[in-house]
């Protein structure tokens, strides 16, 4: 299966944000690469030809291989992020909403595999500024996930003596999803996200 033909609910990824057409079949081959072979293994030959376009075609679009992989990057980030606060900002007491935020984010890394795991394994690529952009992100999507776990330590729904701690577990926990997640195995992206839900839930000790 493609990166293209990825799926979360059977949603396809279009990868929407970018634009010509043949800026996004360079970065979805791109990263079809990445997560085949590694960035460091793939060359800007190797994106051009599975995107059935030459070499040089690829820097109409992208100046370096970098480029490629910070725009995957902060692309996959700000989706990560932006699933996490809507259901951080959701109705709902702390742990319905971290439940919706635990299988939502799990759903992704599963249905998005291969994008994610180049967004999320790839990150020591890329040059000191995108970088430290996408490390800016990566706190900001902590911060939604450790916000919900406070607001219910304070309420007394959970209990958790170190929430850095458990946040760090939660989200770790949700991301390594992508390197295992297979698409015939024996449970579907929202099993998945089901069966973390109910896992996290367990581990912040939430009160029925």
């Amino acid at each position: 299966m493609s990166t293209a033909e990825e799926t979360t609910g059977g949603e396809i990824e279009p990868w929407e944000e970018v634009t010509p057409d043949a800026a996004r079949r360079l970065l979805v081959a791109a990263v079809e690469a990445f997560a085949e072979r590694g960035y460091h293994a793939t060359t800007t030959r190797d994106i051009a030809g599975r995107a059935g376009m030459s070499p040089a075609a690829l820097y109409i679009h992208y100046k370096t291989k970098e480029e490629l992989l910070h725009r995957i990057s902060r692309i996959g980030h700000d989706r990560a992020l932006a699933i996490l606060r809507t259901a951080a900002e959701g109705a709902g007491t702390p742990a319905q909403r971290l439940a919706d935020a635990v299988s939502s984010f799990v759903r992704w890394h599963a249905g998005r595999r291969t994008t994610a795991r180049v967004v999320q394994y790839e990150l020591e690529a890329l040059g000191p500024d995108a970088r430290a952009e996408i490390l800016a992100l990566r706190r900001q999507v902590d911060a939604e996930v450790r916000g919900i776990i406070e607001e219910g330590v304070a309420s007394g729904e959970f209990d958790v003596l170190d929430i850095h701690g458990t946040t760090l577990a939660v989200l770790s926990l949700c991301i390594d999803v992508a390197r295992w997640f297979n698409v015939d195995g024996p449970r579907t992206p929202d099993e998945v996200g089901a069966l973390y839900a109910d896992l996290v839930l367990r581990m912040v000790g939430a009160t029925k």
